[in-house]
């Protein structure tokens, strides 16, 4: 399968590049505008960036994809499990 194609399949699943590059940056930015943003470890960054990257899929391209859901909750258990593990 081709590049292009690809691409094409993602961007009708999940909207532009530029409107979740947009969304994702805009909501990131406000979220580390938050008062206790600079305490926040690696890991709680990265889960944060990457539901916010599958909330902005959602918001711009198939709400009804249960996979993005799905990852959501899954990038939120990895967090817990990191705290259970090391705390």
């Amino acid at each position: 399968m081709s590049i292009d194609k690809v691409l094409d399949e993602r961007g009708n699943r999940y909207g532009t590049f530029d409107g979740n590059a947009r969304t994702v940056q805009d909501c990131l930015d406000v979220l580390m505008a938050g008062d206790n943003a600079i305490a926040l470890k690696y890991y709680h960054k990265e889960a944060m960036h990457m539901i916010v990257h599958k909330l902005a899929r959602i918001v711009n391209g198939d709400a009804d994809y249960a996979d993005s859901w799905v990852d959501i909750a899954g990038y939120a258990q990895l967090v817990v499990r990191h705290i259970d593990e090391h705390n």
